[in-house]
């Protein structure tokens, strides 16, 4: 730390209660009163270093020599700048440094302790000392804390916005090149890096300082104060990765409200402050919103979410909170399950706050309708075949994120159909290669609530794509006794036509071999004319047979459902065969189920 001594002679300041006492042997004749502590001192010393001081006391004196007292309650810095004050009028040794000279500087503006009044007076002084104090990074977070106590007068000499700038110049440097004192930190220079050749210390390289040197230190500064000092630091080209790192440190340490929902991986930032109000903490959640830089991506999804729920704790403003969820929505590819469940802070009887996640994901689809505009399609770039794969990566992964948070919060018994479906209705078909997770979803949704009617079941599978779910949901569909019996057929009828593409192709395959490696017709003959059979043929003969077991079983659970029906002609009338309906999803083309003879349907 910086430190100026002025002064050269000894102690002549005792103090009594509260009461400084010059002891120089003469009786004092002025008192000079500031709040509840007193001076007596002598007004010769400082007339003749201060123009106010000189103003008053030829005011108040009466020519007699009798004591009088004033009174400056509104003195910069109070009691302790004017000791430091009246010390210097003496010229008893004082020390100023980094946290006491803002203080003396504005104390000796408002008393007019010009050069007129005495050569290298304390205005001069303080002004050339507080110069050298902002070279260097840790006294200038020192200077700018002192601020807070005379930061009127301390805006109107500019030292503030001369701190902010200094702090946000050295911020955007490389301190390793300066060689500046990072508080709060230890010295780059460990004992590997000394060595002694011949009795002589040589130094070798100090380890490379990170980005985020600074911001410890800065987290020790008021918000009014971090606001600004961010501000100068985003306008001299911080990169917004580092910006947006210096405001979650900042906000991790003055909400705690936000570090009790989750633990993070980051280093310890240093013990937070005690609980401050509600209301405070709100006003901060507020203004740290509008400090995070507005490119995609700089902050991670899950800090802002963890600040969404903070503002629904705190009541924040709707228009806080409408900021947080774009920002969320932005990049919601971003996000993990867990981050999505967000309690429910409202009058809504779920468990989790379904509307939020809505709202969300009505944004992150906004965002992408605008990226697909700005891109024009009749432009044809190099690689667009990849990039167009690329682009459908967030969409698809959003599609499994949300089916996955509808499987989480279906068994809530207060989770209504009706946002369940609006939900899962908003990924679009294309978004989904599989509808696994929107089977499982729905099936978790059947089995919480089974007092839904039939035709709310029926609505609600309409939502999925028979054709689309895998070989493993479609077995557990068949068999699943809380599916509408038309969909359980649909599924059986679907495997059923891709069991027979299966076996087309592979027959398909194996005549094509079979003619490519018999050209003239006769190699796969024996000497008496039968037929050779090559392990080709085993195995689809083979594979064939296994399909044929499974049809047979398909078979068989379908005849274990009609048993249940009272007729084949009720049967089908109940499947809709006459309305040509079909299960695929809205998007998709419905299949005309009338034009299927009944001979393929028993088949």
């Amino acid at each position: 730390m910086a430190i100026l001594r002025l002064g050269s002679k000894s102690e002549a300041f005792h103090r009594e209660g509260n009461s400084w006492i010059c002891t120089s042997g003469l009786p004092s004749d002025v008192n000079i009163n500031i709040g509840e502590m007193s001076f007596q001192l002598h007004k010769f010393p400082l007339l003749s270093r201060s123009r106010l001081l000189r103003k008053l006391i030829e005011e108040c004196s009466n020519g007699d020599g009798a004591s009088f007292s004033l009174r400056l309650d509104d003195l910069p810095g109070g009691a302790v700048a004017f000791e430091l004050i009246s010390k210097f009028c003496y010229g008893v040794k004082i020390e100023l440094n980094a946290q006491n000279v803002v203080s003396v500087r504005c104390a000796a503006e408002y008393l007019h302790m010009t050069d007129e009044y005495g050569k290298g007076n304390l205005i001069s002084q303080t002004e050339s000392f507080l110069n050298e104090v902002l070279g260097n990074w840790a006294d200038s977070i020192r200077a700018l804390e002192a601020c807070e106590e005379v930061m009127a007068h301390a805006e109107d000499l500019h030292i503030v916005s001369r701190c902010i700038d200094s702090l946000a110049t050295k911020a955007c440097a490389d301190p390793s090149l300066f060689g500046w004192p990072l508080a709060g930190r230890k010295s780059n220079q460990s004992p590997e890096t000394t060595s002694l050749w011949n009795g002589i210390s040589t130094m070798t390289k100090t380890k490379p300082t990170s980005d985020n040197w600074w911001y410890e230190d800065v987290t020790f500064l008021s918000l009014p104060l971090y606001r600004r000092l961010i501000l100068a630091i985003e306008s001299r080209g911080m990169r917004p990765e580092s910006i947006a790192a210096s405001v979650v440190y900042y906000a991790r340490r003055y909400l705690p409200l936000m570090n009790r929902q989750s633990s993070f991986d980051d280093a310890n930032p240093g013990p937070n402050i005690l609980n401050p109000s509600e209301s405070g903490q709100r006003a901060l959640l507020e203004e740290i919103v509008g400090l995070i830089p507005n490119k995609k991506g700089v902050t991670s999804t899950k800090f802002l979410i963890r600040l969404l729920r903070t503002a629904m704790v705190l009541h924040a403003s709707p228009s806080c909170r409408e900021i947080l969820e774009k920002r969320v929505g932005s990049q919601l590819d971003q996000a993990s399950l867990v981050d999505l469940l967000i309690p429910n802070m409202g009058h809504s009887e779920t468990l989790y706050d379904i509307d939020c996640v809505q709202r969300i994901l009505d944004h992150f689809f906004l965002e992408e309708q605008a990226a697909a505009v700005a891109t024009p399609d009749n432009i044809v770039e190099e690689g667009q075949l990849t990039n167009e794969s690329n682009s459908m990566a967030p969409m698809t992964t959003v599609a499994r994120l949300i089916d996955g948070f509808l499987a989480e919060v279906a068994p809530d018994v207060n989770f209504k159909l009706p946002k369940f479906e609006a939900l899962a209705s908003s990924i679009p078909d294309y978004a989904r290669p599989l509808d696994d997770g929107l089977y499982h979803a729905i099936d978790m949704y059947l089995k919480a609530h089974p007092w839904i009617t039939d035709p709310e079941r029926e609505q609600l599978c309409r939502l999925m794509n028979c054709q689309k779910l895998s070989l493993d949901a479609s077995t557990h569909a068949a068999q699943n006794e809380r599916l509408p019996l038309r969909v359980i057929v649909q599924v059986l009828f679907f495997e059923q036509l891709r069991l027979r593409k299966s076996i087309s192709g592979w027959f398909f395959v194996s005549d094509n071999l079979e003619n490519s490696a018999n050209p003239s017709g006769n190699v796969g003959l024996k000497k008496d004319g039968s037929h050779h059979a090559t392990d080709g043929e085993d195995d689809v003969t083979h594979r064939v047979s296994e399909l044929e077991k499974d049809c047979s079983g398909m078979k068989e659970e379908l005849r274990k459902l009609v048993k249940y029906k009272r007729s084949w002609k009720n049967f089908t009338r109940r499947l809709g065969f006459s309305k040509s309906q079909s299960c695929c999803s809205k998007r998709s083309k419905p299949s005309n189920l009338r034009a299927i003879p009944p001979s393929t349907v028993n088949r």
